[in-house]
């Protein structure tokens, strides 16, 4: 399927599942979670959502944290995810309506996506996150390189998106959270991954 498909595909299922009754249990998740947004594990789906379109199967994923009703589109076939504000290009959204572990629980849902996933983000931030992750892993050779790589795209005038989940996983701090190296650094050595994962973004929330 070309992009010029992919995307027509995306956008008429996107509009025939917003006006479908799939949409169901997505509005009454997103209600229940107004009301306890303290307790971000309550309430999730047990199932993804899944709208066709043309003989193409786009699982819905929820992933709150940036705003309460976040969800991501999924189409394992064409290996593709359009992540929106969740996950970005060496970083990830703002927690704005949700909680720390909220969004770690959704990112940690991105990251088992098969790794030649290809992430399409919402914005591309990606210079500016690399200058930050440099800050939390500044001898991570894949980081180093990446940076360069995309100094080099930036340049040209060329875009840097879409990335990939396997390529976020070596180089995006907010993935890395297991890394000693990252835990020594922030003296977070024997802390719970939402702990890690909520100082890494307060530090990124305070960078200039």
């Amino acid at each position: 399927m070309s992009p010029q498909s992919l995307t027509t595909a995306i956008l008429a299922a996107a509009g025939a599942f917003l006006s479908s009754a799939a949409l169901t249990p997505i509005v009454g998740a997103i209600a229940r979670r107004k009301g306890a947004v303290a307790k971000p594990k309550a309430d999730r789906w047990h199932t993804k959502p899944t709208a066709m379109f043309g003989g193409v199967a786009i699982e819905v994923i929820d992933t709150p944290g940036h705003t309460l009703g976040h969800v991501t589109y999924s189409l394992p076939s064409a290996a593709t995810a359009f992540v929106g504000d969740t996950l970005f290009a060496v970083g990830c959204g703002r927690v704005i309506e949700g909680t720390m572990e909220m969004m770690w629980s959704s990112l940690e849902k991105l990251m088992a996506l098969p790794d030649e996933t290809a992430v399409y983000c919402g914005h591309e931030y990606t210079e500016a996150n690399i200058r930050f992750a440099l800050t939390i892993e500044p001898d991570n050779a894949d980081l180093l390189a990446r940076a360069a790589e995309v100094k080099k795209l930036r340049a040209a005038g060329k875009a840097s998106l879409p990335t990939a989940i396997g390529l976020e996983k070596r180089t995006n701090p907010f993935l890395r959270l297991d890394d000693p190296g990252i835990r020594a650094r922030l003296g977070l050595k024997d802390a719970q991954a939402a702990a890690v994962f909520g100082e890494i973004r307060r530090r990124k929330d305070s960078f200039k």
